[in-house]
């Protein structure tokens, strides 16, 4: 997979929340983790964090050099994780074509959602899995065990709140005997309709139970027959297509999907008299070529919204891929498909040497003298 690191923008997620957090919070009321997360960002590679120096071994040039904050949710500190994680799940992917699904919950059932967000997200992920699990089992349809790796994601390209969760599938699975590898119709994976149908069933039934139980907070002014009755009322669509003819397409395919945050800084093209614009994806071509503007404290209220709770997983393996089935379901699907696993090319190496492997950029080669190598300063004046 190729992949560039980004040049430094003229525009920053950091610059905002820099410039309008403080009055933000001072009007709003925000959890731990949201602060925590205003705070890491805008201190991402600056002297607010501790750093280094670096000296030429050559010439003696020095450079200052400061920490990432490894905030999930800091847009300058993906890339990197992005790249590893996708490489790592080499090992875990069966070879073999994919499907690419996506479940997701209608916007009314969004205030609810964020007021409940550790127990709504997995409700998401435990009825999705079940139901495309169930329906590959049945007989009339694939037939055989299947597995998944399962993303959550939040937002819409406008940031707006929007829950859903992204799923790359095996296009088969393995026999009930375990004795064959049986491949899926190479239109489909299961029937989209039907699922659907399925996951609106268990996720309603599901969300009644919590709700009768009191385990939800319900939103000020909602009433619970009439939320009910309009989820059912509603269709819910199952989003399925295939993802291409190897697993390397797949794992392109996941990766954008991966490690990522609400937004990256290249889509933000103006941070002025109080506001913010940025690219949006149009939906008819898929670029992202449309450009919206905001008030600051809006801008920031969206970007609010997809902080994760503390502690919370948002990549989930499910089924054959699971690390419980490593050793069982997944091994024998292994040897009834006749092929081995990826190799991951990234296991071992540090972050200079992967961004060295995947862009044939050398951050270590001295910027001046183009010769030498930069090392701890400490270092370089040593003997």
């Amino acid at each position: 997979m190729q992949a560039t690191i980004n040049r430094p923008q003229r525009y920053e997620l950091a610059d905002i929340l820099s410039e309008g957090a403080s009055a933000y919070i001072e009007q709003n009321s925000l959890c731990p983790v949201q602060l925590k997360a205003i705070k890491d960002i805008v201190a991402c590679r600056t002297s607010r964090m501790k750093g280094h120096l670096s000296q030429c071994n050559s010439c003696g040039h020095t450079e200052q050099s400061y920490n990432s904050c490894r905030n999930r949710h800091c847009n300058k500190c993906q890339f990197i994780r992005q790249t590893q994680w996708v490489d790592k799940l080499k090992a875990r992917l069966l070879p073999g074509k994919y499907f690419h699904l996506v479940f997701t919950v209608p916007d009314s059932l969004n205030p609810l959602f964020y007021l409940n967000q550790q127990v709504c997200y997995s409700l998401l992920f435990k009825v999705a899995w079940s139901a495309l699990r169930d329906l590959c089992n049945n007989p009339r349809f694939l037939g055989a065990q299947s597995g998944a790796v399962a993303v959550l994601h939040t937002w819409s390209s406008t940031l707006v709140y929007h829950p859903h969760i992204h799923m790359l599938v095996p296009a088969g699975g393995l026999s009930e005997d375990g004795m064959e590898w049986v491949k899926t119709n190479s239109a489909y994976l299961v029937p989209v309709k039907v699922l659907s149908k399925i996951y609106r069933a268990r996720f309603c039934d599901q969300l009644k139970t919590l709700l009768q139980n009191n385990a939800l907070r319900i939103p000020e002014g909602t009433d619970f027959n009439d939320l009910m009755n309009l989820l059912f009322k509603k269709q819910w669509v199952v989003y399925a297509k295939k993802t291409g003819k190897s697993v390397d397409q797949a794992l392109e395919y996941l990766a954008r999907y991966t490690n990522r945050v609400a937004i990256s800084n290249d889509r933000i093209t103006d941070i002025s008299q109080g506001k913010v614009s940025f690219r949006y994806k149009d939906p008819k071509t898929g670029r992202y070529n449309k450009l919206m503007t905001l008030d600051t404290s809006e801008f920031i209220r969206r970007f609010l919204q997809h902080i994760l709770p503390s502690g919370f997983y948002k990549i989930r393996y499910f089924g054959i891929l699971a690390s419980v089935n490593s050793k069982t379901s997944k091994e024998q699907s292994l040897a009834v498909i006749d092929e081995a696993l990826l190799t991951p090319e990234l296991e071992g190496l540090n972050a200079f040497e992967t961004i060295r492997h995947i862009t044939g950029r050398d951050l270590t080669r001295c910027t001046m003298c183009k010769n030498g190598r930069m090392m701890p300063a400490w270092l370089a004046n040593t003997g």
